[in-house]
């Protein structure tokens, strides 16, 4: 039984927002730190994986759909990846780092004090790609759910950047929101589990964390991307615009 747990997802290989998290005494103190994918794409997932990498056995990882298309991307199974930074973070990374992101599991299941069985997966438990809102339905999270064991009474996930913590479908919900890619609001988002569920975030200098990502980055579009990204300029409203369809719904809805 962990008593408390740091949720880290979607940190997109940025470095500075990575490490102003990891320096929060909850998450140094935390008993695990779970990141639940879209961990490498971005500016500088070499030194990302590899400050990851140091946490050893403090650290438990789960691939997300960023993560399998930069793989995919190396292993020449697709010859372009959604995100325009994507090729670029891929040709970056080291063959052992493309070998470690190809054998991470998808979901992981653990005891969280207060908590009982939590299971960690990226966007849904059965698809890396699936999209669910704060404001989904609740039958349509019970089709979410439906190959979840009834044991696990939380589901913890991320994909959409956005925090959230809600009860639906018989399960309390929570997504810790991106430490490297937020929307709506800027800073660095991420979870603490055990007793209860806090969502945090975690502020840096955002102009020099930009400064250092425009040096850093092989990808040519670097400073408008760390510019973007780090000042969370896609919206909330943006944001559901865009993830409307992929949840079943029209735009605007």
């Amino acid at each position: 039984m962990l008593n408390r747990v740091a949720v880290l997802s979607d940190i997109h290989g940025v470095l500075p927002a990575l490490e102003a998290v990891l320096a929060e005494p909850d998450v140094r103190d935390a008993d695990l730190i779970v990141l639940t994918g879209d961990i490498a794409c971005g500016p500088q997932p070499v030194g990302v994986l590899d400050l990851l990498a140091g946490l050893g056995e403090r650290a438990a990882w789960i691939r997300g759909n960023a993560d399998r298309e930069l793989v995919e991307y190396r292993r020449g199974l697709r010859t372009s990846i959604p995100d325009p930074i994507g090729p670029s973070a891929a040709e970056r990374l080291r063959d052992d780092q493309v070998d470690l992101l190809e054998a991470l599991p998808t979901t992981l299941t653990r005891q969280v004090r207060g908590l009982g069985d939590v299971l960690f997966c990226h966007a849904t438990p059965r698809d890396d790609e699936e999209v669910v809102l704060v404001d989904s339905s609740p039958e349509r999270w019970g089709e979410v759910f439906g190959g979840v064991d009834e044991a696990v009474g939380t589901v913890v996930c991320g994909h959409t950047h956005m925090p959230f913590a809600r009860q639906v479908a018989g399960r309390l919900v929570v997504n810790p929101g991106s430490v490297g890619m937020p929307f709506g609001r800027a800073g660095a988002h991420w979870a603490l589990l055990g007793p209860g569920v806090q969502l945090r975030s975690t502020s840096f200098d955002i102009d020099a964390a930009a400064a250092r990502i425009a040096d850093d980055s092989t990808f040519d579009q670097a400073a408008e991307w760390a510019d973007h990204c780090l000042n969370a300029r896609t919206t909330e409203e943006a944001a559901f615009e865009m993830f409307a369809p992929r949840d079943g719904r029209r735009p605007g809805r």
